[in-house]
């Protein structure tokens, strides 16, 4: 399986736009002050805890993590390449725990350790925020084969998301919406790097064929809207 390291490399994700609207709708969710520790599982590039790290000067650097180390992971933030479990199993503890887009990684049994470990390694009044694809009229834009995969995954989420529900008890659940304009041919490039799980073991003829359909189906500004659940548990 190809790992995903393009998920959030010149993508709608990793705008500026982007990350002043998410950052935005954490600031809903959590107080943020320089003593705030923070922990980003599956952090890409980092794009979103650094925003943080320069806007609140965290005395302690917000840290982020991931299994795969991409290139120009952001130099303001601690970054350590580790699964979430091993890493989590070191008893470090954090008010604000971000998991972005990750859980459809996990197993059912190692999601409920990582739920457990994230609990157990909350400050008092801490937060976990966990965001999914919406898995209901998602709009992401699709050829077949592509569409296939993503209600394949869209459908783990769904199943993933009851057991995150029913392990934290206590929880809020709230919506991130964000409207995306991009051209037709970005998107095609996109699509070339894999931007999304989805797209990891799709062969190189039928992604060929889903570029094909690409080009016949879309206008040449693709306009939707990505829209992201959020569940949120405080300790």
């Amino acid at each position: 399986m190809r790992r995903l390291e393009n998920w959030d490399n010149n993508t709608w994700l990793s705008s500026d736009k982007y990350i002043s609207k998410f950052h935005k709708f954490l600031r809903l969710k959590f107080r943020f002050n320089k003593n705030s520790k923070i922990l980003d599982i599956g952090c890409g590039r980092a794009n979103i805890i650094s925003f943080l790290q320069k806007k609140y000067k965290f005395n302690n650097k917000a840290t982020g993590i991931d299994i795969v180390k991409n290139k120009n992971i952001k130099k303001n933030i601690l970054f350590k390449k580790s699964d979430a479990i091993n890493f989590l199993k070191k008893n470090k503890k954090f008010d604000l725990i971000i998991i972005k887009q990750t859980i459809h990684f996990f197993s059912k049994e190692k999601l409920i350790t990582l739920l457990n470990l994230s609990k157990k390694n909350l400050n008092l009044n801490g937060k976990i925020l966990i965001f999914s694809l919406k898995t209901k009229n998602n709009k992401i834009p699709c050829f077949k084969s592509m569409k296939q995969k993503l209600d394949i995954s869209l459908k783990k989420d769904e199943f993933l998301l009851k057991i995150v529900k029913k392990n934290l008890e206590e929880i809020q659940e709230t919506s991130f919406n964000f409207k995306v304009t991009v051209s037709k041919q970005k998107y095609i490039r996109m699509i070339k790097d894999r931007y999304i799980s989805c797209l990891l073991n799709i062969s190189n003829k039928k992604l060929n064929e889903g570029i094909d359909e690409i080009q016949e189906k879309f206008p040449n500004k693709i306009k939707f809207t990505d829209a992201l659940k959020c569940i949120s548990f405080r300790k």
